[in-house]
């Protein structure tokens, strides 16, 4: 590496702040969890698994040297399966976040659905924009497949996060309506056939094709 490439001291020191930082914000989330899968330490450990790995790299790149740290891959983040060796059937959970990069954006994609309905314009009924985002939200999502929001979602104003999907094995299909309560209590990760992750954290030359589903963990 040339040293118009390396980066600064200062740079490097930043980083260490950083995971001192993530520590304190991982310890904290630790100890306030609310049960085994609390989401706060989720994302508590993956920041400070992200933080770690930048200062490992900056250290590396300026001083040529490396910490003691080990960041566990995305294949150690399951616990061992204990589910049936052939499901006869399957349950498939997804988690897709997104910012609300452009309100103004979703509020117009909204009303314009909105619009097309004839009950509602017949009905009377207030605009989109009066129920604020809370209501876009309900429209856009009430109108679209998750998926098809997934592929446009920047006409909708969203910015995409993380995301995640979960094939989980299960003996028997459910009766009709009978999760429909608390649809992610039983989520248990021993169960898990195999996962597929997409986030920012993870490197450049991780990064999915085009089309691809993303990075994947777990069981195939």
């Amino acid at each position: 590496m040339s040293d118009a490439a390396q980066p600064t001291a200062a740079e490097v020191r930043a980083a260490a702040d950083a995971v001192k930082s993530a520590l304190d914000r991982h310890l904290q989330a630790v100890e306030r969890r609310t049960g085994d899968d609390d989401p706060a330490v989720y994302d508590a450990f993956n920041a400070l698994a992200a933080a770690a790995e930048v200062y490992d790299e900056l250290l590396y790149d300026r001083y040529d040297e490396v910490t003691p740290f080990e960041i566990p891959g995305a294949e150690d983040s399951l616990p061992p399966y204990e589910g049936p060796e052939e499901p006869h059937a399957v349950s498939v959970l997804i988690r897709r976040d997104y910012a609300v990069a452009e309100p103004a954006r979703l509020l117009a994609q909204a009303q314009r659905l909105a619009d097309l309905d004839p009950d509602a314009a017949d009905a009377g009924v207030p605009t989109v924009a009066d129920g604020g985002v809370h209501a876009a939200l309900g429209v856009v999502f009430g109108e679209y497949e998750a998926d098809e929001i997934a592929s446009r979602h920047t006409e909708f104003g969203l910015e995409e996060g993380d995301s995640t999907l979960w094939v989980s094995a299960i003996d028997e299909l459910p009766d009709p309506g009978d999760w429909l309560g608390s649809p992610f209590e039983d989520a248990d990760p021993a169960l898990v056939v195999c996962r597929f992750d997409v986030s920012a954290v993870f490197d450049e030359e991780d990064e999915p094709d085009e089309d691809a589903a993303g990075p994947a963990t777990g069981r195939l």
